[in-house]
């Protein structure tokens, strides 16, 4: 595997839908999120990704991906992007590794995995590892053994795992070979988010002083 970037991800990777969550989670002491916003007008879109990496830029140690917006992360200097199968197959992958940009890829299925490591990218994503109640999956849950298939495969390179993870549930899937846990449902549904994410941040140190 190709090593490009310097990209460097938490134990916990939290997933955002907006700058004001980027702002939020900032200041609970989170390093590694994801903007994922949601618009298919690509000038919303830019304001959006603008927002949060001018937020992003004043915070040490912090990586920031953007989900998707591929040229407006290109155009506006970002650090990351993630892409998914549809937004791998049409995103200019050499320009963006040209500019640094690190990539990571979603994968669900081994025939993604193979499509997702020509690219070379510098994570890879798998799930849904359980069940997730945000969105409705074509995918049925991966379960455990294959996040230690999928590492076993991937080798040095990063991987994250997703969908239905709890900070005891992110335990195990670390266990069987995920490098991060990427979440969205359990905090952002929470009574209390922010107390949610406090207790995520506490967790994620303490897997990084396990390490």
């Amino acid at each position: 595997m190709t090593e490009h970037t310097s990209l460097k991800l938490n134990p916990f990777y939290p997933i955002v839908p907006d700058a004001s969550w980027v702002a939020h989670l900032t200041s609970l002491g989170v390093t590694t999120m994801q903007l994922r916003f949601k618009s298919d007008n690509p000038s919303t879109a830019k304001r959006e990704v603008a927002a949060s990496l001018c937020l992003a830029e004043g915070v040490e140690g912090l990586t920031l991906i953007i989900n998707d917006h591929w040229q407006a992360a290109l155009e506006l200097g970002a650090k990351a992007v993630h892409l998914g199968q549809e937004d791998l197959a049409t995103a200019d992958i050499v320009a963006l590794k040209g500019a640094g940009i690190a990539i990571g890829l979603s994968t669900h299925s081994e025939e993604e995995l193979s499509v997702a490591l020509t690219a070379e990218p510098d994570y890879v994503a798998l799930g849904p590892i359980f069940e997730t109640k945000l969105k409705q999956m074509p995918w049925a849950p991966q379960g455990l053994e294959c996040v230690t298939t999928w590492k076993q495969k991937i080798g040095a390179c990063p991987l994250v795992a997703i969908g239905g993870l709890t900070p005891g549930r992110a335990s195990q899937a670390i266990d069987a070979g995920a490098d991060s846990a990427a979440v969205i449902t359990d905090f952002f549904t929470a009574p209390d988010p922010g107390a949610r994410v406090k207790e995520w941040v506490a967790w994620s140190n303490k897997i990084s002083k396990a390490a």
